[in-house]
């Protein structure tokens, strides 16, 4: 297991609880959130399970999982197959069941009676893959696929899919405040954060904990970190001899978001030099220069909040006109 991934630590947290637990002959129920509604405080693809005398995981943050619990434990939710479970809450019935302003959630309840499906998707984890965990709702059936490429989390007509392994990484070229303000706030989102700037007079001298620093080319960095689409790229270093050795490798790779600090005038002579080394249209229209969503920042952190911003939106798949 990644040690520096938050989310990861939490969904490896869940998956042991339910490991041990069937290894002492408990009954076991894993609850998935599959969509939400209104204000629920958890994104789909959050796991609780229920043990005999204990839970793990959160899929409200409030008493949805006590009433789960009790549901389950009485036998009411115990069955052999996926069973899908509705909370629809009113802003009455919010404060009892733990939405703060109401909200609805569907939810997957999987009963589990066996240890070694569980104990060979930990050691896929604790080697470093990223594992896709798919639950077909007909039959129940659960089977194991390579995660790389995959959503997140998806659910289709027949089947429920969650990919479990290293989280996002976000490759920061060019170090400084403004690198040190971008990499605390990802760090806060479950980012895996690496700073690469070879330039020695900007070598920090109280490096950011849990942040990976590397002091090599910037293009060598990408190849190295940054090919995967989890993977997200942002130059800031100001010098071109380093922003465009990383941006003409990146836009090669397949990382999901690719980001360049400046002005609209310094994006566009970035685009001419770029094109004059090689690269295409197509690949050009990967990037997003100047970086982030335009929120009138001047400010290094309402600068880093925008560029995070826009990153979110494009791993949520979310549009955004500029």
């Amino acid at each position: 297991m990644a040690p520096d991934c938050a989310a990861q630590a939490a969904d490896v947290e869940v998956l042991s609880a339910v490991h041990a637990w069937l290894e002492a002959g408990q009954r076991v129920a894993l609850v998935s959130v599959l969509r939400t509604w209104g204000s629920s405080p958890r994104p789909a693809g959050s796991m609780l399970a229920i043990g005999a005398h204990a839970k793990a995981g959160s899929v409200s943050g409030g008493c949805v999982e006590e009433e789960l619990a009790a549901r389950y434990r009485s036998g009411e939710l115990s069955t052999p197959f996926p069973t899908l479970v509705d909370f629809g809450v009113d802003g009455t019935e919010a404060s009892r069941l733990g939405l703060p302003c109401g909200g609805r959630l569907e939810l997957l309840v999987e009963e589990l009676d066996a240890p070694q499906p569980l104990a060979t998707l930990l050691s896929r984890l604790e080697q470093g893959a990223l594992v896709a965990r798919r639950v077909c709702l007909r039959t129940g059936e659960v089977s194991l696929h390579a995660g790389a490429g995959r959503l997140e989390f998806e659910v289709d007509g027949d089947a429920v899919t969650k990919v479990f392994g290293p989280g996002w990484h976000l490759l920061l070229i060019g170090d400084g405040q403004l690198a040190r303000l971008l990499a605390q706030m990802a760090r806060l989102l479950d980012y895996r954060v690496t700073i690469c700037d070879p330039r020695e007079p900007f070598s920090d001298p109280s490096p950011l904990t849990g942040v990976a620093y590397r002091r090599q080319m910037p293009d060598d960095a990408v190849r190295e970190v940054a090919q995967d689409r989890r993977s997200a790229i942002v130059t800031l270093s100001h010098d071109p001899r380093q922003d465009d050795r990383a941006l003409s490798e990146a836009l090669l790779t397949e990382a999901f978001y690719i980001g360049a600090l400046g002005s609209r005038r310094s994006a566009a002579a970035r685009t001419e030099r770029l094109t004059r080394i090689g690269l295409m249209p197509a690949q050009l229209e990967r990037l997003d220069a100047p970086a982030g969503i335009p929120i009138g920042s001047k400010r290094p952190a309402e600068i880093a909040l925008s560029i995070l911003a826009k990153i979110t939106a494009v791993r949520n798949s979310v549009a955004e006109s500029r």
